[in-house]
């Protein structure tokens, strides 16, 4: 139950009791002063039925049913030794179930693989960290984007995150920028969130920024200190975590974005990584004006 005006007054007691007693949540909201509108959001979010967070598609409704998406993934130090990450098994499997094809290629080898197509494939997915590469050997015709910007869309709100990408060019030397993780896996060589995203960041803002990072549970009550946070793909979360973390984000006026977003826009590809998602291009193209 929702008790707007709570600015004017509270909900008389025997309500709540009534409500407490039939173990009903409640929310006081003000409208017009605009609090406990982030309560109200937590709590639509826990409790909206199952479907409405499960019944969506990773991939495999920008490929139509007998064509191919072309899945770029490469093998280097940080890859699973033996197996694929699960953005790459959860993007095959989407496919298979929209009865299109998926052809799974490394970066050196994808020219010599798009040769070999009778015709262009629907969709080119690539690891993020291969963004430039990749861009080099598709033509520009064909829609091209990451794992990382699909699970975006999947996990949370793509439109939201593509807003909060442009948070990058407010970055100014000795801002706070936490990356945030949902797996605890351990580090290794050029890992993407410690070495690479802030390099990458670095190199674009031009100025010495501080990074922190955070790992599984670990995601700070008190977003304020940050002026970014980069957020992994989440895919060992869920979505109900990653639209919480969103919302919690936009209270605290911090702008939130994806590892696969943050690496498009500091190498200059962003509208292209875009370009299957026709909203959230329009609405980076909207926020530039």
């Amino acid at each position: 139950v929702v008790f707007n005006k709570a600015d004017l007054r509270a909900p008389a007691a025997n309500e709540i009791e009534r409500l407490d007693r039939g173990g009903i949540p409640r929310v006081m909201v003000s409208a017009a002063a605009g609090t406990g509108i982030l309560d109200l959001r937590e709590a639509l979010l826990r409790l909206a039925p199952a479907d409405f967070f499960d019944n969506r598609r990773l991939v495999s409704d920008l490929v139509p049913p007998g064509e191919v998406a072309v899945l770029v993934v490469p093998i280097d130090k940080e890859a699973p030794k033996g197996r694929l990450i699960l953005p790459q098994v959860m993007a095959i499997r989407d496919l298979l179930d929209g009865e299109s094809m998926a052809l799974v290629t490394q970066e050196r080898e994808l020219r010599n693989a798009l040769t070999r197509l009778a015709r262009p494939p629907a969709l080119v997915v690539t690891d993020s960290q291969a963004f430039l590469k990749v861009a080099a050997d598709v033509p520009r015709d064909v829609p091209m984007t990451s794992f990382s910007i699909l699970m975006a869309r999947f996990q949370g709100d793509l439109t939201e995150q593509v807003r909060g990408t442009l948070g990058i060019e407010r970055l100014k030397g000795g801002d706070r920028v936490l990356i945030a993780e949902t797996c605890t896996h351990h580090p290794i060589g050029e890992d993407i969130g410690r070495v690479k995203i802030p390099r990458w960041l670095t190199q674009y803002v031009g100025a010495r920024l501080e990074f922190e990072h955070t790992q599984g549970r670990d995601f700070p009550g008190d977003l304020s200190p940050y002026a970014l946070v980069v957020h992994c793909g989440n895919c060992t979360g869920n979505r109900r975590e990653m639209m919480s973390r969103l919302h919690r984000a936009r209270a605290a006026g911090v702008p939130l974005t994806n590892y696969g977003l943050t690496i498009a826009y500091s190498l200059g590809i962003f509208e292209r990584a875009l370009a299957p998602f026709p909203a959230a291009l329009e609405t980076f193209r909207g926020a530039r004006v």
